[in-house]
Parts: structure tokens; C-alpha cells; sequence
């Protein structure tokens, strides 16, 4: 049996350390980087000026104005983004690797000096308040929104992170740059690294892309509170169908059982058509297109949360279906049978994983913001085919929860 494993090494650059895949194959390097903090470090009157921010980085910076930042990213073939998360905030850029110098000039333009000329703040804004508004005129938008904040009530990850109609039509531009200067720091960072650059060359770079940034780093965020098993909410919406989304609380990242969870999950619910949720709820008896669920990861603890979408007459049944198969799983497992299915499907799909170097540099910000050692993804393998039936029972025992499963669903429904 053929091994999978990835060659990451560690590169320092005066106080920051860096991950680094290197491939020479193909002349592109990709870069990314991230710190903590985030959406939930706007206040509730604030709420989306982070992610405003982080469209309006690339809206012109320095003395080039967005359609100059523009040209001077095409001309290059350069991308560049930056992403405002509920718990982080993340920048990337991938470069021909002649045009990485000027890539690193522009990020770290967009950082130091962002613009933020009035046209461009309104029509970000203007964009923002759109999808704010079309959000919440689908039955998807308001459920998402309305489970979040049944979930966590007095909690910034119980709000949308995009901000509100109301919050975003009132934001003042103050606001948009002090989330910037709260959330963009020299200090506080995780980078990471991938295609054809070396750890030397990494090592040169990141002082460049990170020069001229305030000094110390983001304000911690507050901790993520219990999950709040809500029961059952009913948003009213006027259509033939509801959407519906449930979940409970997972477990911690650091949770040594974290990986067997994802197992458990797989088998009750990730794996499309091989799921036990999709396999009761559609093939045998045609109540939804589809249903599935996974672990949500926010504030370093894991939230399990599933969707469906069914005929208003049909969420009764759905839901007594799903629970069901929660119970059946919370008290007996995989069988061995799905488990070894589950156990290849991880193991055989981690290669693809890793075929473009944007995505390599992703998953290593993810397993550096989950405080995994560095070998951790090459020894993956051997720990999930070690798994037993019995280990996994116990582990869906403690992780399963069905009289916890909280349940929001917008539309019309029946039987609930």
C-alpha cells in the first residue's frame, strides 16, 4: 500500500516562522497568511465592517487607485485576496514566480495604505447591502442566519459576518478603518507557503510582504460559549419548501478524538450517497433532494450543523428520520464495513487535497491555526487505519447527542 506524504519544511524569518511546500514543477507560488480576531471583533452596530474592509483592500491602495491596483494585478497575472472570517482574517496571493516581487509590493500595499476612496466605499457597500438583502429573501439565507443566532445569542458567531442591511446602510467609514487597524498587525500572523519558491527565498520574502505593518497583534476575540441546544425554531416564510438546518455542539480541535469524529460523521452524513442520513431521507423514501453534515469549525471548537431542503408537508418526517438515524448511530457506530469504506475515502482523497498550490497553502494555514505538529497530515493515515469499531462506537457515543440536535427551519412546514 502506497504511502502519501508531504514534505513541509519550517522556514524562520526573524520572529515569524513560516510552512513551505516546495514544487518546481510548475513556475506559480502561492502565499497565505492569516491572524486571529476577525468578524467578532466588530461590535453589533459594526457588524460587517471587517468584511467591507477586506473587499476594499484590493479597491486601490497607496498612490494606485482601484483601477490602477487593478491593472497593475492583471498585468501580472497576479490574484490577490483577502477574507474576513467569524474568527480570523485572511490575506493570499499567487504569482507567476517572475511577478512575485510585484505581488508582494501590491499586498503589502493594500495592507499599509489602503485607500478607501468614497466611490469605492459605496459601491462595496452598495454590493454588501445587496447580498445582505437578497439573503434574506430565500428561505436558505434566513434559516443559516436565524440558526446561528439561536445558537449563540450572546455571541459575535451568532451574527452574520457579512453584517446586516441595517448595519452596513449605517457603517461609517471610521469604522471600516479602525477594523482595519485593529485586525491587520505585524505581529500575531500565520503564514504558509507553496510551488516554486525555497525556503531561502520564503525566508527573504516575508519580511517584504509584512513590512511597515503596526506593530503588536489583533485583540484576542472572546471565547466561544456552550452551544445552546435551542430545540426547534420556525421562521415564517411564504414558499412551497423548507430549508432547514441543524446541529449541536461538536468537539474542541485538541480534542484527541477529533479526527474519529470525522469518521463517525462521514459515515452518519458526509459521504453523499453512501451516508446513512442520505440513504434513509432519499433513497428509501424520497423526502429531499439531498441532506448532509459535518464538523463547522469556529474559535478553535467544533459545531456539527447539516442541511435539508424539503416539501413544507415532508419536514415533519425528514426530521423524525434524521433523528432517528442520530440515535442509531449515537448508540451503535459504524459497522465495520462502512468504517473501512469511510477510513479509504479519507486516506485516498488527501492526495487530491493538494494539487494546486493555493489549496496546499490553505490547508496549512488551517493545520497551523489547529496547533498541529508539523508531521501531523504524513502519520494521518496510520492513526485513521488503526481505528476499530469498537473505539469509533465510543466516540460516536460521546459526540452524538440527539435530544441536544437543535433544529431552525424557514418555510412553511408541517409536522413539527
Amino acid at each position: 500500500m502506497s504511502t502519501f506524504r508531504l514534505d513541509i519544511q519550517q522556514v524562520t524569518a526573524g520572529n515569524r516562522t513560516a510552512w513551505l511546500i516546495e514544487d518546481q514543477s510548475v513556475p506559480v507560488v502561492s502565499i497565505a497568511w492569516g491572524w486571529k480576531g476577525g468578524a467578532a471583533l466588530d461590535t453589533d452596530a459594526t457588524a460587517g465592517a471587517l468584511s467591507m474592509a477586506a473587499s476594499l483592500l484590493t479597491e486601490g491602495a497607496g498612490p494606485l487607485d482601484n483601477v490602477a491596483f487593478a491593472d497593475a494585478l492583471r498585468d501580472e497575472a497576479i490574484g490577490l485576496g483577502f477574507d474576513a472570517q467569524r474568527d480570523g482574517f485572511d490575506g493570499s496571493l499567487r504569482a507567476l514566480r517572475p511577478a512575485l516581487p510585484e505581488a508582494v509590493r501590491l499586498a503589502n500595499l493594500a495592507m499599509r495604505s489602503p485607500r478607501l476612496d468614497p466611490a469605492a466605499v459605496q459601491r462595496v457597500r452598495a454590493r454588501a447591502v445587496a447580498g445582505a438583502r437578497a439573503q434574506l429573501e430565500t428561505p436558505r439565507g434566513q434559516v443559516g442566519r436565524a440558526f446561528w443566532a439561536a445558537a449563540y445569542p450572546n455571541h459575535p458567531a451568532g451574527r452574520p459576518t457579512n453584517g446586516t442591511v441595517e448595519t452596513l446602510s449605517a457603517l461609517p467609514e471610521d469604522a471600516i478603518r479602525a477594523a482595519i487597524a485593529r485586525q491587520i498587525r505585524a505581529d500575531g500572523l500565520v503564514v504558509a507557503a507553496a510551488g516554486a519558491i525555497t525556503a531561502d527565498e520564503l525566508a527573504r520574502v516575508i519580511p517584504a510582504l509584512f513590512e511597515g505593518l503596526p506593530e503588536g497583534a489583533p485583540e484576542e476575540a472572546p471565547p466561544l460559549p456552550a452551544f445552546t441546544a435551542f430545540g426547534r425554531r420556525v421562521i415564517e416564510v411564504a414558499s412551497p419548501q423548507s430549508a432547514i438546518v441543524f446541529g449541536q455542539a461538536g468537539l474542541a480541535v485538541s480534542d484527541p478524538d477529533w479526527e474519529t469524529a470525522q469518521v463517525v460523521l462521514r459515515v452518519l452524513a458526509g459521504g453523499g450517497f453512501s451516508s446513512r442520513l442520505m440513504e434513509a431521507v432519499r433513497v428509501q423514501r424520497g423526502l429531499a433532494y439531498g441532506i448532509g453534515a459535518g464538523l463547522d469549525t469556529l474559535f478553535g471548537q467544533g459545531v456539527i450543523v447539516g442541511s435539508s431542503a424539503t416539501d413544507n408537508a415532508r419536514v415533519g418526517e425528514t426530521l423524525s428520520v434524521t433523528r432517528d438515524e442520530w440515535a442509531r448511530m449515537a448508540n451503535s457506530g459504524p459497522t465495520r464495513e462502512e468504517l473501512d469504506d469511510a477510513v479509504a475515502f479519507l486516506t485516498g482523497n488527501l492526495p487530491l487535497q493538494f494539487t494546486d498550490s493555493r489549496r496546499i497553502a490553505g490547508t496549512l494555514i488551517a493545520l497551523r491555526r489547529n496547533n498541529r505538529p508539523i508531521g501531523w497530515l504524513n502519520e494521518r493515515a496510520e492513526r485513521l487505519r488503526a481505528l476499530t469499531p469498537e473505539a469509533t462506537a465510543a466516540v460516536a457515543r460521546k459526540l452524538l447527542k440527539p435530544d441536544q440536535l437543535a433544529v431552525a427551519i424557514a418555510g412553511r412546514p408541517e409536522g413539527v
